[in-house]
């Protein structure tokens, strides 16, 4: 049988009925092999929480996480002593210091596992970092630097963060990939604070003006800086932004703390978790997903999930208290949580 066959004139009044039980059974085979399998392929799979501690560490505080699973952060050993750490997706670890480091902090890592953070000296003073994929350092201060604040790196390899100079006035800085420094304030400010930079180079963070009063900031890759804060905020204190520019972080106001999400075209949508009195985003992932934690009326503190629709998800540890950090375009969360000491976590769905 073939469909020249079956559009014969008169083939289908010439089919018994035992033709049709025959065709009536295929249909039903057919119907099963197109819409079962695909359903239990992509059947939704209940949330994954996995604890993980440094080998012999009494403190392990994860810091990010990027899009390959790799996680990065610090840990406290034994004798009270501060190391990085990297934790590769099949969970095997490897320990750093910087050259000349007796206290290390990572605190962003790229797609390709480059990782950039600080490190004291033998002398106390403080320097970035950065370690390429392969392991090997380069130590950097921008000039005029007595303290080296970097805190995040985007996937090019440019590098923002703070510096201070000899009077403690704090400033931003962009490490270009070559190496080069630029140094940036917004008006007024005495003290900045660049938190993270995106692919194409914009950076947001925060900014302190007299009386100590935060505002939200925006500097784009050709160096133009918006300030902004959300309506009604008297301190805005933004985290994160992902490829699109879409932004976001907290702001304080009469009623409390409360998240933000700064749209690319600047527009703000307020956003609270349901049973919260604080709410604190910490990052954004390139489809608009936020993670950060929030603080119930015990207060207790939980980490949260929010959906690019809006809509929430929390989620606990067996401890006291939780800290979601970072979120990779999967949306895989890492972070640490308290039982009267840090643990590192891995949350994934």
């Amino acid at each position: 049988m073939n469909l020249l066959t079956m559009n014969r004139p008169g083939f289908w009044k010439s089919l018994t009925a035992g033709h049709w039980k025959k065709l009536l059974v295929l249909c039903l085979v057919l119907c099963w092999l197109e819409l079962g399998f695909p359903q239990r392929a992509y059947a939704p799979t209940a949330p994954t929480f996995t604890t993980f501690d440094f080998p012999g560490s009494v403190l392990t505080w994860p810091a990010s996480i990027n899009p390959a699973g790799a996680i990065t952060g610090y840990y406290i050993d034994a004798s009270y002593m501060s190391h990085g750490f990297l934790r590769a997706p099949d969970g095997s670890f490897t320990t750093f210091d910087p050259p000349g480091s007796v206290y290390t902090q990572p605190q962003s890592i790229d797609p390709a596992g480059a990782i950039t953070g600080y490190y004291l000296d033998a002398s106390n003073m403080q320097h970035g970092f950065l370690r390429a994929p392969n392991g090997s350092f380069t130590t950097f201060d921008p000039p005029g630097s007595v303290l080296t604040w970097p805190a995040s790196i985007n996937p090019a390899g440019a590098i923002t963060g703070y510096y201070n100079d000899a009077s403690y006035m704090s400033h931003g800085f962009l490490r270009a990939p070559d190496g080069s420094f630029t140094t940036f304030d917004a008006p007024i400010s005495h003290s900045m604070r660049p938190q993270s930079i995106n692919p194409a180079g914009a950076i947001t963070g925060s900014y302190f003006v007299p009386l100590f009063t935060s505002h939200g900031f925006l500097r784009a890759p050709n160096g133009s800086l918006t300030t902004f804060d959300p309506p009604g905020s008297f301190e805005t204190y933004p985290y994160s932004i992902n490829p699109a520019g879409a932004i976001t972080g907290y702001y304080h106001d009469e009623s409390g703390y409360h998240g933000f999400l700064r749209a690319p075209n600047g527009s703000f949508t307020t956003f609270n978790v349901p049973g919260s009195v604080y709410t604190l985003p910490s990052s954004i992932n390139p489809a608009g997903a936020i993670t950060g934690n929030y603080l119930d009326a015990s207060p207790s503190s939980h980490g949260f999930l929010r959906a690019p629709d809006g809509s929430f998800t929390t989620f606990d540890a067996p401890g006291l208290y939780m800290r979601p950090q970072s979120i990779n375009p999967a949306g895989a969360i890492t972070g640490s949580y308290n039982d009267w000491t840090d643990h590192g976590f891995l949350w994934s769905h």
